[in-house]
């Protein structure tokens, strides 16, 4: 016999303070319209003072936990993806597993930026897969709002704060059954850092910095990036695009995501959106809209999946679940 992940819970989490376009235009030389054809933004959620990553986290992952119908005491090994911890260290993961209650596994940070989620269900899929972990929690969480220049009109309008969770289960299958994660695909290129990133840290001028970005060059390489490791994740599972049911992809542009969507000739129907309502959450946007089409009903059971993202670094990659 064979184990597979399967995804056997979903859980998600957003500030309650909403900040509209709207309100943004009171401060900025911009307007609602420009943001909502550049964007496809509408709002954004904004963590309250004290509001931290590790509670945002903890949060999803109790709902997480709750509709898996585990505890966390059925929880082996803990993974946060987060760009913005709430310490240099301790790694916030070690918050959430004592925030839980668990004083036995593993916890620890994944730092991916946007695509961290899929970067840690990557991870976790791999532990479950060399028999070291049976039930694994994998949350992505920020507080983007917090590294942002709110002068720089280009930047700040496209960010906003929240947590998603997902709990993987090790499970039976017989040998070349194709159910829960079927592979996980991942990359980087270091020589467009400059790209996107943040103009601080411990390790430079010890300040926290704001996100820097050149969206024009960020935009053209997502696109392609994105295009390119669906179509990886599909071969290597003798997938075609038409087998896909669902795309749920980093919701860091409404036009990134429908420029990916018309390259794999999907419906626009097919892609989960939720960037008009929560913005570009980094590492929490892939569980935040997993999450939402889950609990909606949209994903059903023996459909076909797909998780993609790209972020900082660049990093890129995607995931391929058999619901």
């Amino acid at each position: 016999m064979a184990y597979c992940s399967r995804i056997v819970g979903t859980g998600s989490h957003l500030p309650d303070q909403i900040m509209t376009n709207a309100q943004l235009v009171e401060k900025l030389d911009t307007t609602d319209e420009w943001i909502v054809e550049r964007t496809g933004i509408r709002e954004r959620r904004i963590a309250r003072e004290g509001e931290s990553t590790s509670a945002l986290a903890f949060q999803a992952a109790e709902n997480a936990l709750e509709a898996a119908e585990l505890t966390a005491q059925d929880i082996d090994l803990v993974i946060v993806a987060t760009t913005t911890p709430d310490n240099t260290f301790p790694s916030t993961a070690t918050k959430v597993q004592a925030m839980l209650g668990m004083d036995h596994g593993a916890a620890f940070d994944v730092q991916a930026v946007c695509s961290g989620f899929v970067y840690a269900l990557s991870i976790g899929d791999n532990f479950i897969r060399a028999g070291q972990a049976k039930n694994v929690l994998v949350i992505g969480a920020e507080v983007m709002t917090r590294i942002l220049d709110w002068t720089d009109r280009a930047t700040c309008v496209l960010f906003g704060d929240g947590a998603g969770a997902v709990v993987l289960q090790a499970q039976e299958i017989e040998e070349g059954e194709k159910l829960g994660i079927l592979s996980t695909h991942l990359h980087s290129d270091g020589k467009l850092r400059d790209l996107l990133y943040v103009d601080g840290g411990p390790g430079t001028n010890g300040n926290v910095g704001h996100l820097r970005m050149l969206g024009r060059e960020v935009f053209r390489h997502a696109v392609t990036n994105l295009a390119a490791v669906v179509g990886e994740a599909l071969d290597a599972n003798g997938y075609t695009q038409a087998d896909i049911d669902w795309l749920v992809p980093h919701q860091a542009n409404k036009r990134i995501l429908d420029g990916t969507a018309r390259k794999l000739g999907l419906n626009a129907e097919q892609v989960v959106v939720t960037v008009d309502r929560h913005a570009n959450t980094s590492a929490a946007s892939v569980p935040l809209a997993l999450d939402e089409a889950v609990r909606d009903g949209r994903i059903q059971p023996g459909q076909l999946v797909l998780m993609e993202a790209m972020g900082g670094g660049l990093t890129w990659g995607a995931a391929l679940v058999r619901w």
